[in-house]
């Protein structure tokens, strides 16, 4: 009859959109928890290098303590951190660094330190140091990471990756105390003679 085909015609477009919703809605449940992207962990900021009073000092320590001839140190300037010289092997020397002066840390409640970098292609190590000595040596918690010549990459180094060490020898402990940290630092000493610069736009914890 009409009437019953009209009825059959006005309920058929209502019977796509709710098929339509009902394979949405099961594909959707169908997904992998790992389909679902995390947001990033929030990072909190540590040096802007834009001269900030909470900023602190950047000095230079080289292998010149030890007899070494490497040369290198810190510049500041226009918001970036310049860490670069000249790494000699001479004398049994082979490393240069820069570390802070006059700001402790506690980064009990992160996991890791993000850096936004320039590098040369060179592996350059972070360093962090607290109270802790060995045999009345500053004890070092150093992680390694990589630079892409001349390109701006994020790196980050976990804290649970650092490894203790005093004058390059390295240590079975003690454990790094995140919370009484003394000094943050950037050290290159990959055994390789020559110019360096390592470019820090930002660090940052999370």
């Amino acid at each position: 009859p009409a009437t019953a085909n009209g009825l059959q015609w006005a309920t058929r477009p209502l019977a796509v959109p709710m098929r339509i919703a009902t394979l949405v809605t099961a594909a959707l449940l169908a997904l992998p928890v790992t389909a679902l992207a995390k947001p990033e962990p929030a990072m909190t900021p540590l040096f802007s290098f834009e001269a900030k009073a909470d900023e602190p000092r950047w000095v230079a320590v080289n292998d010149g303590v030890m007899g070494g001839r490497s040369r290198g140190g810190p510049v500041v300037e226009e918001g970036v951190l310049t860490f670069s010289g000249v790494l000699s092997l001479e004398n049994n020397g082979g490393f240069s660094s820069v570390r802070t002066v006059g700001r402790d840390f506690d980064f009990s409640d992160a996991t890791a330190v993000v850096l936004r970098v320039r590098g040369d292609g060179r592996s350059y190590q972070l360093r962090l140091a607290t109270d802790a000595r060995f045999r009345g040596i500053t004890v070092s918690y150093g992680g390694e990471f990589g630079t892409e010549a001349g390109q701006w990459t994020e790196v980050r180094v976990p804290l649970a990756d650092l490894r203790p060490s005093a004058h390059g020898f390295a240590l079975q402990g003690p454990p790094l105390d995140a919370a009484r940290v003394r000094e943050l630092g950037l050290l290159i000493g990959d055994k390789r003679e020559g110019p360096f610069q390592l470019e820090v736009d930002w660090i940052a914890v999370e």
